[in-house]
């Protein structure tokens, strides 16, 4: 699965739209980046950019982005309302997809050491990527802003963590971090009062409110300072407003944190603290992006409510969230404009599997030599699994089973979590044909293009031995819970238990075929004779299994 990142450097322009297209420009240059958003402010004089991608190209933009940046910003010129030391103020680096935060904080650090190294300016690290816990807070980095840079230069507590210790007075210094991802969340309430609004806000953000004595005066401790009394959500930042374009209150969130306070969390214990008051949530209001996977984590949290199958389709469970969230109410909350992970998927990545059945078929039986058998393979695959998933959804649901459906529920998890490799697999099994295709297409005039030729057709068809090897593996996990649901699962679907083991069977042995004729064009003949003696066991495996899921079938019938 691709690693995610999302970068959002802010630069000190946003006035002359020129320069920011020119910093863009540079950002979209780079293959593998999506540029999301540009958001120019003209008061704080400042341009807040969004893109994402995989690690190494988001690197690359960033750098790119920051030198140019450098090149047309003065900072000796600069005026605006927000805090700032440099042309890139800020770059914080935030993990959005299968990478941890500690991974992200190594790539914060490249980031730093080349723009340091290569643009020579002062370069600070801050939040997760700092190297001293002072300097995790950005409020202590940034004091004294671009104004105090000179004098604190010369301070060996200011020293940069990378880049020259002196003043670049156009560039100033630049802030590069790895930080959570910072949700923007509202919640709707049947009210127009901000005071009732508040008063919830102060219920559940992390900093509460401040403790009153009985003349509505400010609690002091033994210091002079004011006693708070915390908030029940930890990583929150809320306040009441009131909305004209709705005529109606809102309670307006950030979560900065939602590995600590996630989506669904908020939302509970919002409406909890609301109903308290007398007063109701009616939905809520996302600002800007999400990453798939709090809306996913969202809509499991509301199907366990319902003591429903988790094992459906993303698409279905992000549904779920939406309506049960609320995010509708106001206008339309569309998952493909709205999803970070959405945004970035195009149709030439995944042509196959976004093809209809019709357009499938009929793409296979072309003269086109792909998809060939090790795609239909990875869809057999698709289709066993998806039917002893069916199986298991079927079983949570079945009347008398109540108490059953968290069982079956994970058995349909997994399937799923199967069903979504194979599907990925189907257009991988291609797109390694192709690159086989590629390799041989390579000029072959001098002795030096033969090598790179050579190596370029090895390393493909080292790929394409492995890719179906992967079908193999997958289909075979997948006979597992076919085979508990034919064993378990509701009687009335045991035929569909068994069919999807022999279409899982055929994926094993279709997908051993591609394995076989490919490891055949392997110069590496120790590692070609270990795939297929790894591939013989597992379609013996394979084998095994269909014979004993047939047998609980046919004796079941």
């Amino acid at each position: 699965m691709k690693q995610l990142i999302e970068c959002v450097p802010n630069f000190s322009e946003g006035n002359d739209m020129g320069i920011i297209k020119q910093i863009t420009d540079q950002i979209e240059s780079v293959e593998g980046v999506k540029l999301l958003d540009v958001d120019p402010g003209k008061t704080t004089n400042r341009t807040v950019v969004t893109f994402v991608g995989e690690p190494k190209p988001v690197i690359e933009a960033a750098f790119l982005a920051i030198a140019k940046a450098k090149e047309l910003i003065d900072m000796s010129k600069h005026k605006g309302e927000h805090p700032r030391m440099g042309a890139t103020d800020v770059c914080p680096l935030v993990p959005i997809a299968n990478i941890s935060m500690e991974e992200t904080a190594k790539y914060a650090h490249q980031l730093a050491k080349r723009v340091g190294d290569e643009l020579e300016f002062p370069v600070y690290l801050y939040e997760f990527a700092a190297t001293q816990p002072k300097r995790k807070n950005l409020a202590y980095v940034r004091s004294g802003e671009y104004e105090a840079l000179p004098q604190k230069l010369t301070q060996e507590e200011w020293k940069p963590d990378y880049g020259p210790a002196k003043f670049d007075p156009k560039a100033g210094a630049t802030a590069i971090s790895a930080r959570n991802f910072l949700v923007a969340y509202n919640f709707n309430l049947n009210t127009t009062s901000t005071r009732r609004a508040n008063a919830i806000a102060f219920d559940v953000r992390e900093a509460g409110r401040v403790k009153l004595d009985e003349k509505g005066k400010a609690v002091l401790d033994e210091n002079g300072k004011k006693i708070r009394i915390p908030g029940t959500l930890k990583s929150t930042k809320a306040i009441g407003w009131f909305i004209e374009e709705y005529g109606i209150a809102q309670i307006s969130m950030n979560l900065t944190d939602i590995s600590v306070t996630s989506i669904h969390v908020a939302f509970d214990e919002v409406e909890r603290a609301a109903r308290e008051r007398g007063i109701r949530v009616t939905g809520s209001e996302l600002v800007g992006l999400v990453p798939k996977q709090a809306l996913i984590d969202a809509g499991k949290h509301f199907l366990c409510k319902q003591e429903r199958s988790l094992g459906i389709d993303e698409k279905e469970i992000i549904k779920i969230a939406i309506k049960s969230l609320g995010l509708d109410e106001l206008k339309p909350f569309n998952p493909n404009e709205r999803i970070i992970e959405y945004l970035l998927e195009t149709d030439q990545n995944r042509p196959l599997i976004k093809m209809n059945l019709t357009e499938f078929a009929n793409e296979t039986a072309s003269e086109s030599p792909a998809p060939g058998g090790g795609s239909i393979s990875a869809y057999m695959g698709v289709l066993g699994i998806s039917l002893g998933t069916m199986v298991a959804n079927l079983s949570s649901h079945k009347r008398g089973w109540d108490k059953q459906w968290e069982k079956f529920s994970k058995i349909a998890e997994h399937g799923q979590s199967i069903k979504d490799k194979l599907l990925h697999m189907v257009d991988e099994d291609t797109q390694a044909f192709n690159k086989i295709m590629d390799a041989f297409s390579l000029a072959k005039s001098s002795d030096e293009e033969k090598q790179i030729r050579h190596k370029v057709i090895q390393e493909a068809t080292e790929y394409a031995t492995k890719v179906p090897l992967e079908v193999m593996k997958l289909a075979l996990e997948s006979m597992q819970p076919i085979k508990e649901m034919a064993e378990f699962g509701n009687p009335n679907s045991v035929t569909d238990a068994g069919v999807g083991a022999l279409a899982a069977r055929s994926a094993v042995m279709g997908a051993f075929l591609n394995v076989k004729i490919n490891a055949a064009g392997l110069d590496d003949k120790t590692l070609a004779t270990a795939i297929i003696e790894e591939g013989t066991l597992i379609e013996e495996k394979a084998k095994a299994l269909e014979n004993e899921i047939l047998k609980i079938v046919n004796d079941k019938i």
